[in-house]
């Protein structure tokens, strides 16, 4: 038996409970995996509230890290005893023990510790395609980046410094703005103490940005638009404070023909040879330290309610994992 986390119904941490559960014999093409760590993420937050509708009862995570215990028929992705990585659905990281597919885990370097891997690869392989794929930055370009001082922010930083991209970044506290600066943010502001917008205007000499990456939503979308330069590119990947409202396509031709996107992970690994590729730039930039992954704070799985309170309220900055 294995202890994990399961709910059958949608609603508050409360609806998430830990309990025992039997994990068999890997299926034609799964594998089973002993988690040593496993990453929370606000995806989770939107599928515990029914924001993300998926079957119940179910299970919830989408990122973790351990050693495969078995395969089944026709796996030659990973074998028993290989050291793996993986995010991605299905849904049910959150557990001592899993089946899930073969083709999702990825063999983790041994210069990278599990704590590390299960913090870094939805955050990172996220942070990969925004920069590299959704749009191609360049040396010398400049971005906005909300909740630059979040998991995906702080990865966002550095990597942007590793590519020479002035990146602004968002944040709430003059705490989170200093971690922000620290991991390469070229500029950093709180939005409780100024207006973003007129700050990005500011800061850019009236030009605005060529590239937003907002997983905020609601609360910044708008205001996200009227910081970008003519032909620029909105980037829309989350909605932590709730979903974009309805608006007329009208308003990107208004404010200088924009462009705007909203890009899942999935989408850009779902052929086996892109998600290889795209964990191969992410582990090659944490391998060598030009990006680090900041742990900031750790949970027992059966406190996992805890690490959500924390993550909805804002409390926490970095990245945030469970122990099985």
């Amino acid at each position: 038996m294995s202890k994990a986390i399961r709910m059958s119904r949608t609603g508050g941490p409360e609806v998430m409970e830990y309990v025992e559960v039997e994990v068999g014999a890997p299926g034609p093409g799964e594998a089973r995996v002993r988690h040593e760590a496993v990453g929370v993420n606000f995806i989770d937050v939107y599928f515990r509230t029914g924001l993300y509708p998926q079957p119940l009862p179910n299970g919830l995570g989408q990122e973790g890290a351990g050693v495969v215990e078995a395969v089944g028929e026709g796996v030659t992705e990973v074998k028993a005893g290989d050291r793996v990585a993986y995010a991605g659905r299905p849904n049910g990281a959150y557990a001592q023990v899993r089946n899930l597919p073969a083709s999702l885990l990825l063999a983790l370097p041994e210069k990278i510790g599990f704590d590390t891997a299960a913090a870094m690869m939805l955050q990172g392989l996220t942070v990969q395609y925004l920069l590299h794929r959704t749009v191609q930055l360049k040396a010398g370009d400049t971005v906005l980046f909300h909740a630059a001082a979040g998991g995906v922010g702080l990865i966002a930083c550095q990597w942007a410094r590793v590519l020479g991209v002035n990146l602004i970044g968002t944040v709430g506290s003059e705490e989170k703005a200093a971690l922000a600066i620290e991991h390469g943010a070229a500029h950093v502001i709180n939005y409780n103490k100024e207006n973003f917008t007129e700050r990005v205007r500011e800061l850019t000499g009236g030009k605005g940005v060529s590239v937003v990456y907002d997983s905020v939503g609601k609360d910044t979308f708008t205001g996200s638009l009227d910081c970008l330069a003519p032909l620029g590119m909105m980037v829309s990947f989350g909605n932590s404070s709730g979903a974009v409202e309805p608006f007329a396509l009208s308003e990107l031709a208004a404010r200088g023909s924009l462009f705007l996107t909203r890009p899942t992970l999935g989408h850009y690994v779902a052929q086996r040879a892109d998600l290889e590729a795209a964990a191969q730039s992410l582990f090659g930039v944490v391998a060598s330290g030009e990006v680090k992954i900041a742990v900031k704070q750790r949970y027992n799985l059966a406190d996992v309610a805890q690490a959500h309170i924390a993550l909805e309220s804002r409390q926490t900055s970095g990245s945030t994992i469970l122990i099985p």
